[in-house]
């Protein structure tokens, strides 16, 4: 880390402030959401953070094909085919043909798990919504954009 003059407040933070801020603000953000708790009819199934995003996907945006998941997701098809397996096992999500091409198949959460699963995401989509709201559709975009930076970053770092 630098010991570069630190920027003036009003005109934002140099790059070392916003790195020294976020290294200690990501540990705390991470640790509180660990405990956002779980619903209770929840708590057996044994949801790991992969199925989080495949739930996120199908709450938000309602059914989808294996196809258009494992596109979102960013993996093989027949990784989520897996998940889909497990999470349909325990009756979180089901399967059906789609009724325009019988190749596909559309995924859904089950009507008896959709409020559980909506009580326990809505709390981290309530907390950004409060977050994202008071910014330009521009500063979003960059918040959002900054973040899957990150990501890609730190997957460079590791892989390397």
């Amino acid at each position: 880390m630098s010991t570069a003059k630190r920027a003036d407040p009003a005109e934002g933070l140099s790059v070392d402030d916003g790195i020294r801020t976020l290294l200690l603000l990501m540990p705390r953000m991470v640790g509180r959401v660990k405990r956002i708790r779980i619903p209770e009819e929840l708590q057996t199934l044994a949801l790991a953070p992969r199925h989080l995003s495949l739930l996120s996907y199908l709450l938000f945006d309602g059914p989808l094909t294996v196809g258009e998941l494992a596109r979102r997701l960013e993996i093989a098809p027949t990784t989520v085919s897996l998940m889909i397996a497990e999470l349909s096992k325990r009756e979180v999500v089901e399967r059906t043909d789609d009724p325009a091409d019988r190749r596909r198949t559309i995924v859904s959460i089950t009507e008896p798990r959709r409020p559980s699963i909506d009580a326990w995401l809505s709390q981290g989509a309530r907390a950004w919504r409060k977050a994202l709201e008071p910014l330009t559709p521009a500063q979003r975009k960059l918040f959002v954009d900054t973040l899957a930076t990150y990501e890609r970053e730190v997957l460079t770092e590791l892989d390397a």
